[in-house]
Parts: C-alpha cells; sequence; structure tokens
C-alpha cells in the first residue's frame, strides 16, 4: 500500500469497530472522496491476506474496520515496520534463487539470462541485482559486471559460504529459504547428513540445539557441492594446525570420513578445519557440568566475560543473579559458541532480535549497558544480536528469583523451533504469570522420559502431542492472545497462578509540558534525539554530555520497539534529574528496522530502578495498546496528550 492508504488505516485502527465519516478521512488525507473510496478497495484487498479484520461500509455512517485485538495489533505493527507489508513472495523467491545462482555458479551469468528463466523485464532484474548487490556488500563480496561477459562476484569463498547460509536475511519471509533449500539437495542427501549427525552426537555424548544441528547440517551440504566444483575453502596454515589441535576437529573428521563413501567425494584438510569451526560455533543444550568445566578450560576468557556480565548486570539492575545456578550454566554453554563464532569470524545471527527488544526493553538496555564495558575492557565486539539472546537469560533468571517464595504449578514445554524460540515461549509465560514454574523445554521425543522422571501439572507444547497422562495444551511458538486466554483459563482452577496485576502509571512523574513536542518534522532519527536531548540540557536536567552519549547509544542498537515508538536514552552518569523528553512526528521516520512516530528520550538515575523498570514496563504495554498510540500521534494539545497517560 502506498503512505496515504497506510494514513487511512492508522485513521481507521484508532477508531476500530466504530464508524468514520468519509467526508472526515478526505479531510485528513486532503484529497477526493474517489481517491478514498478507491484506497478502501486497496485496503480492504490487503487485509484480506493477512488477517480476519473487515472493512464495513454503511450510507450515512461511513466506514468501521471491525477487526478483534489480536489482529489490531498485528495490523498497527505491520504499519510501523520498513518491510514491505505487501511484499510478494514470488519476488522474494526469485531474489533468492538469483542470489544463490550468482553465489553458486563458478562462470559468469547474465541479465538475459535471469529474465529468460523468470519470464520478468529488464527493469524487474535490474532491481533484484542492485537488492543483492547491496547484501552481499555485508559480506565484502563484489558484484561486478563485465561487458559480453556478465555478472562475476569477487569475494573469499569463505565469505561466499557464510552468504549462502544466511540468505534468509535478504527477506521478509524466512521460510521460503527452508522450501528453497530443500529444492537444491535430494531428501536421500539430507537423510544422510542427518543420521551421520546424529550418530557424531550419540558416539561423543553431544546435544546439539536444533538451530544449530540445521545450521551444520546445512553448511556440510553446501560443502559438499561447492567441493564437488573444485571451490575449497581458504585457510591460512597457521589457523588449520590451530584447528586440528581442537577437540571438534575429531569430530569433523569422523563426521566427514562417514559422508565420503556416498558422496564419492574427498574432503580437503582445509574443508575439515572449516567445518571444525561450525562445531565450535554450534550451541548446545545444557550439559554436565564437565563439559561446562571443558569449555572453561578450552577458553579462559569465558569465565571472565561471564562473571563481569552478572556483576554488572547485578549492579545495575540492583538484582543478585549471582546466586541462579541455571543461569551460569545456561550463560556458559551459550557464551562458549558466541565466544568461539567471533573468534574466528563466524556470524552471530539472531531472527528474534526486533520482538526481544520489544518484548523486554528493560533488560534488553541493561545488556548492551553492560556490553559496552566489558566490549572495552577486554577488547572484544559482542554484537546487539547477543545482546539479545542474553537478555532471555537474564530475563528467565529474573522471573525464576520472583517465583522463589511462591508455590507455583509445573509446566513442561514442548517446542519444536530450537532453543531460542523455546527460551522466547517460556520468558513470555513467566512474565505473563506469577506462579507458572516452568520446568524446562525439551524436545517432543524426550517427552515421555521427561514425565516418568518429573512431576509435572501441566505440558504446554508448539505441536500436538500423543496421548499422555497429564494435562496439555497447544499453542503457538510467539502465545498469541488466544493462547493466554486458554492458559489463564486452564490456570484459574489453581489460585497459585495468579496474572500479573498492571502497575500504576509513573511516565508523567519525569515529564512536563515543556518536555513535549508535538508534530514535529524531522525527517532523521538523529535530529529528533538531539533536540530532545538539547531540551533537556538546556532544563538542567542532564550534562551537556548527555547529547552526545544518546548518539552513541542509538550507533550501538536501534532503539525502536515496535509500534511506532522508540525509547532512545544515554548514559546514566550524565543524568544530574530524572526526566523524560517526548516528541511526535507528523510523518513517521525509520529508525533501524522500524518506522516510528511517538518518540521517549528516557534519563532515569540509576538509583531509581524501581521506577526505571515500572518506566519500561509501562511503555511495553503502551506498545500494545494501538488506540491509545494513535490517540497520541494525531493530539496537537500538549495537556491533552499529557492527559491521555493519565489511569482511568
Amino acid at each position: 500500500m502506498n503512505e496515504r492508504q497506510n494514513e487511512i488505516l492508522r485513521m481507521l485502527i484508532g477508531e476500530s469497530n466504530h464508524y468514520i465519516l468519509v467526508r472526515n478521512i478526505t479531510d485528513q488525507v486532503q484529497c477526493s472522496e474517489k481517491t478514498v473510496r478507491n484506497d478502501l478497495k486497496a485496503i480492504q484487498h490487503f487485509l484480506e491476506g493477512i488477517s480476519s479484520a473487515e472493512l464495513i461500509r454503511k450510507p450515512g455512517l461511513g466506514v468501521c474496520l471491525e477487526v478483534n485485538e489480536e489482529d489490531e495489533k498485528k495490523l498497527f505493527g505491520l504499519l510501523h515496520s520498513t518491510d514491505s507489508t505487501s511484499s510478494d513472495q514470488d519476488d522474494e523467491r526469485r531474489v533468492i534463487q538469483i542470489a544463490y545462482h550468482l553465489l553458486m555458479d563458478t562462470t559468469p551469468v547474465t541479465s538475459q539470462d535471469f529474465m529468460s528463466r523468470f519470464y520478468v523485464s529488464k527493469a524487474i532484474i535490474k532491481r533484484d541485482i542492485e537488492k543483492i548487490e547491496t547484501w552481499l556488500k555485508r559480506f565484502d563480496i563484489k558484484l561486478g559486471t563485465r561487458q559480453k561477459v556478465g555478472l562475476t562476484l569477487e569475494g573469499t569463498e569463505k565469505n561466499k559460504r557464510s552468504a549462502l547460509s544466511r540468505l534468509s536475511e535478504m527477506v521478509n519471509h524466512p521460510a521460503l529459504i527452508h522450501d528453497f533449500m530443500k529444492d537444491q539437495f535430494s531428501s536421500t542427501e539430507f537423510k544422510v547428513v542427518n543420521t551421520e549427525l546424529k550418530e557424531v552426537q550419540r558416539k561423543y555424548a553431544l546435544r546439539f540445539t536444533d538451530e544449530s544441528f540445521e545450521r551444520i547440517v546445512l553448511h556440510t551440504l553446501l560443502m559438499i557441492k561447492r567441493t564437488k566444483l573444485g571451490q575449497i575453502i581458504s585457510i591460512s596454515e597457521e589457523e588449520r594446525l590451530f584447528l586440528q589441535k581442537k577437540t571438534e576437529y575429531r569430530w569433523a573428521v569422523d563426521f566427514l570420513e562417514k559422508l565420503e563413501p556416498f558422496f564419492s567425494i574427498h574432503f580437503p584438510d582445509k574443508e575439515k578445519a572449516y567445518l571444525t569451526l561450525h562445531f565450535l560455533g554450534g550451541k548446545y543444550r545444557s550439559q554436565k557440568d564437565t563439559l561446562n568445566q571443558s569449555f572453561q578450560d578450552d577458553n579462559p576468557i569465558l569465565l571472565k566475560v561471564m562473571s563481569m556480565l552478572v556483576d554488572r548486570v547485578s549492579q545495575s539492575t540492583n538484582i543478585d543473579f549471582t546466586n541462579d545456578r541455571e543461569l551460569w550454566e545456561g550463560l556458559n554453554v551459550h557464551l562458549h559458541s558466541t565466544l568461539n563464532r567471533l573468534e574466528h569470524g563466524l556470524p552471530v545471527s539472531n531472527v528474534m532480535l526486533h520482538e526481544i527488544k520489544k518484548m523486554y526493553p528493560y533488560m534488553f538496555d541493561q545488556m548492551m549497558l553492560s556490553l559496552v564495558d566489558i566490549n572495552q575492557s577486554l577488547a572484544l565486539d559482542i554484537p546487539e544480536e547477543e545482546a539479545a539472546y542474553l537478555t532471555l537469560h537474564f530475563q528467565s533468571s529474573l522471573e525464576r528469583i520472583k517465583n522463589q517464595h511462591l508455590t507455583t504449578t509445573k509446566v513442561v514445554l514442548v517446542c519444536h523451533m530450537g532453543i531460542g524460540m523455546s527460551q522466547l515461549l517460556r520468558t513470555k509465560i513467566e512474565r505473563k504469570f506469577y506462579s507458572v514454574n516452568v520446568l524446562g523445554s525439551i524436545a517432543k521425543s524426550e517427552l515421555q522420559d521427561f514425565l516418568c522422571k518429573q512431576e509435572v501439572d501441566l505440558v504446554i507444547s508448539t505441536i500436538s502431542l500423543p496421548e499422555i497422562n497429564v494435562p496439555h495444551i497447544v499453542v503457538s511458538p510467539l502465545l498469541e492472545n488466544s493462547d493466554e486466554e486458554r492458559l489463564e483459563q486452564w490456570l484459574k482452577q489453581d489460585k497459585r497462578s495468579l496474572k500479573r496485576s498492571p502497575e500504576e502509571s509513573i511516565l508523567l512523574k519525569y515529564t512536563n509540558p515543556f518536555l513535549v513536542f508535538l508534530q514535529q518534522e524531522e525527517t532523521n532519527k538523529y535530529e529528533v534525539i538531539k533536540k530532545l536531548a538539547a531540551s533537556l540540557y538546556s532544563k538542567g536536567y542532564v550534562e551537556k554530555e548527555y547529547i552526545e552519549s544518546t548518539m552513541i547509544r542509538e550507533r550501538m542498537s536501534a532503539t525502536a520497539i515496535g509500534a511506532g515508538i522508540a525509547i532512545p536514552h544515554g548514559h546514566p552518569d550524565l543524568i544530574k534529574q530524572s526526566s523524560i523528553g517526548i516528541a511526535t512526528l507528523k510523518e513517521p521516520i525509520e529508525w533501524g528496522v522500524e518506522k516510528v512516530s511517538l518518540v521517549f528520550l528516557l534519563a532515569v538515575k540509576n538509583e531509581e530502578q524501581k521506577e526505571v523498570k515500572q518506566l519500561f514496563s509501562e511503555i511495553s504495554s503502551l506498545s500494545e495498546d494501538p488506540k491509545k498510540i494513535q490517540s497520541l500521534i494525531v493530539q496537537q494539545d500538549i495537556m491533552n496528550f499529557l492527559s491521555v497517560f493519565k489511569n482511568e
């Protein structure tokens, strides 16, 4: 949809399930009724593809958006995403295929070849190539054109394989990659690699996460295909000798030797060393203390990172995390793979980054603050993707600490989507319900054994289960509103499981009319941040250096949390008096991968941790209330704007 249609849909969401006169819409968007009627048709077509929402038009009353709460939140989120909401999956499939062929082909290919293969115009292929060219730069791969020859790639084999394994980052529907990759290899090839990798796990008592297992399978299949094409990985002799001394090298050798007869191939030592990197960077489910100890022995900096992280987060949140053994074990296993990936130049990716930032803005911010110090002290470069994973570990620990003195409902999660998604589901459940004690997140195949050994009150699963003797419900991995309601209904029979009560609003405590700027026309996020920070400085609330510190923090990780909201902030040591600057924007502006219309510049002192947590919680709740956000965005009067925050 175009920008005018987006604006009309925002108006309809703001007055959802109520009629709006068409002339009121025409006044707002400044166009004819005929244009609005055509726009409403386009909006209805858009809605049909993604939700159950419906436009109802009645003469004399106007137009009404009939929508349930869940779809309303979904639509509002889509309107504030920079990703194209009307993205055609056929276009994405074509982009994936073109990128794959450019990376895999050993000879130049022409645009005409792609035009003939996909039956599209030269202009469309040119647009696709430009998108791929921009994306390839992230891997230090240059896309060039040689006249009368075609398109060529310049880059190392290592970078090409990294790009091949991360094609999903180029599209809005990552699931398309799974289907595409399945078509590039036979089912027998997948089966053989899966079987032999499981044998390695059994032989060496390993437990890869589902995510890591699938990644190693994909890297192995790509390695086989590239090796057969004569495209061998390049690793220095020094690095090869270093990797050969690793325990993981033995795993790689055993694994590849089993594959050689089936694929009629011989893997060079450099390929074995390269696969060792992926074993080193793999993530594991929690293991016994002996394996945890070996992780620390293998990477002496690991214990230092863990200790600094736990100490700094404990200090900044005023919560003692030092005695949570489960947190230490989880960090040990997780950071082992992360530090190995960073050391050997392997990417750290996290498809849940923006979801985590939106759900846990307070804990994510504490993580970013702690990592600044750790990165500087230990000469590391732990990125925001990793901060998001660590946020889940500490958020789970926080819920365990809160629940220590409560009688709990014992729950086990069965999640088929890997440790990241299972951890996200776990923290969502523990965040919503006081006394649900999640005993663990397991695979479907592990359920019967788990039930034999543990006393469980309820099984929550993301997939259908066979008949079991314990009550169970099936939910979405993202725990939609309908799932929450069913879970709450089940838990109502147990007084222990009370839903969390919202805390009183605190935002008004830290702002005043002189710190609120409505309908601003800035087009760049840094201009907005600078304006708000300067207003706090001019009123004496912060040091002058605070202005620059907000810019530095924003460059580290975009502070958009979804639903058109951003929460920039600077270093707390530069705050004289806690305060909040607020701005609404006349037109949404790009803020990382989001579009933002409502900005809160947070300057709250570290000593006021209780208020900080409550503030983040309030803003997080606001992000789930599209009507309230829309009413704030359209306000022209500052006092009316502030009155929206008052408790009803």
